[in-house]
């Protein structure tokens, strides 16, 4: 099979959320927005350890998840929409086997496949 870098990025992001705990931190970062989430704010929603959840931090990092930024004497880890949004795409682009797809109410394609 030869090389795709979109599918290896894929793999990488998906094996890196195939975990409740950095699939839960990914989702507060999500729903924090740009502003961001201090790992101790995120320790506290979470409710880990902190050694725990700067392992699984460093995982979707590498992923290219998230990105992290140090604010003063804080770091400041995002949600990295573009990466989140690129995976998206990937995953769906050919969900109705590259014809158009309607969009149901709730935002899911809607394929008459």
């Amino acid at each position: 099979m030869p090389d795709d870098p979109q599918r290896d990025q894929a793999v990488r992001s998906l094996a890196a959320l195939a975990h409740p705990v950095r699939l839960d931190a990914f989702r507060a970062l999500v729903v924090a927005g740009p502003d961001g989430l201090t790992p101790g704010v995120l320790q506290e929603r979470l409710g880990i350890p902190g050694t725990t959840l700067s392992f699984h931090l460093k995982e979707l990092a590498g992923a290219g998840l998230v990105s992290v930024e140090r604010a003063s004497r804080n770091l400041v880890y995002r949600a990295a929409y573009a990466h989140m949004n690129g995976l998206l795409a990937y995953l769906t682009a050919h969900c109705c086997q590259g014809q158009p797809c309607a969009v149901t109410a709730a935002g899911a394609p809607a394929c008459e496949c």
